[in-house]
């Protein structure tokens, strides 16, 4: 997938350049951000983008030595689920 990146966003686009997934994670500090909400359309539902967008985070909060908290659902979720990724999130 060819996830772009722009400030406390990672997104997928269409063809057309419409946002068919993303998750977003607004700076709290300068060392943290809150994930706060994650989004896949439905044509894309049920082939683990969200998965992979989280984990896309994931990798790049760890990689620029950044915390998160997380009031989206499905990341809070997402990463009781991975441990690997515990010193990331709060």
């Amino acid at each position: 997938m060819d996830f772009k990146f722009e400030k406390n966003r990672i997104y997928l686009e269409n063809e057309k350049g419409e946002c068919i997934a993303e998750v977003t994670f607004p700076q709290i500090s300068q060392n943290e951000v809150n994930i706060n909400h994650t989004y896949v359309d439905r044509s894309l539902r049920g082939q683990g983008v969200a998965d992979k967008l989280v984990k896309e985070l994931a990798v790049f909060l760890r990689k620029n030595n950044k915390k998160a908290i997380s009031t989206c659902a499905y990341a809070v979720d997402w990463f009781e689920n991975h441990p690997e990724f515990n010193d990331v999130c709060k």
